[in-house]
């Protein structure tokens, strides 16, 4: 096979190599969308679907995530935690967590919404009541790999000043879920902002997967173009 022959076929495998790429990560891109949908959907239905028990909830964390549940049980005021760079309406804030035992000895965080934060970092934010003894509380389930992860600042019962930081997994034992809580037996337990739901939007995976053939295309043309103006 003579230089020139050679360096054609070179550019032929070339070509082919850049079409098989695009061609993959347009193959990507649509399953990701795919996956998205499904996701998508899965939450639109369970935040539609009647109230269940706990017991039900949890007899499928992952089919029922984003389901909601009611259950009774205390909260334990001793263990509180903010989770930090929380906005809401542009301003500042947390999204403010307290450990609940459910009657059956259940234990796990119930994320009471967002309040705004403090007028500078020394200042403590102003925290809700906690109920004393066993209350009603409603909410969607969430499953735990959802909860932020890292440091929290952990504010005392009293609510003055903050403690060091420290990891809400690693202080106490819960179950593998959390709660947005929407309402409760008291109207203190009614937050004044809830827990957000997510953006339900598809993205633009599709898109990208049409992209992506778009390019394979356009290597393949250019590839038949430069071979005839030989």
């Amino acid at each position: 096979m003579r230089a020139r022959e050679k360096f054609v076929f070179l550019k032929t495998i070339v070509a082919l190599a850049l079409i098989c790429l695009c061609l993959i990560a347009a193959q990507w891109q649509y399953s990701r969308g795919i996956d998205r949908h499904a996701r998508n959907s899965m939450i639109e239905a369970n935040i539609a679907a009647p109230i269940i028990s706990l017991t039900s909830a949890a007899s499928d964390l992952v089919k029922n995530e984003w389901r909601t549940f009611s259950t009774a049980g205390s909260f334990d005021a001793s263990q509180t935690i903010l989770l930090r760079n929380r906005y809401f309406e542009g301003k500042y804030g947390f999204e403010f967590l307290t450990l609940f035992t459910s009657s059956n000895g259940e234990k796990f965080w119930v994320d009471r919404g967002w309040i705004v934060a403090g007028k500078d970092a020394l200042t403590a934010p102003i925290i809700p009541n906690t109920p004393a003894g066993t209350v009603e509380i409603t909410g969607r389930l969430r499953l735990d790999t959802s909860l932020p992860r890292g440091s929290f600042f952990a504010l005392p019962a009293s609510g003055s000043g903050l403690i060091s930081k420290w990891n809400a997994q690693n202080e106490v034992v819960t179950e593998g879920f959390y709660l947005d809580l929407l309402n409760g037996s008291t109207t203190d337990l009614t937050p004044n902002v809830a827990a957000q739901l997510p953006e339900l939007s598809d993205g633009p995976h599709m898109a990208y997967a049409l992209q992506w053939v778009f390019f394979a295309g356009l290597v393949g043309y250019g590839r038949i173009l430069i071979r005839r103006a030989r």
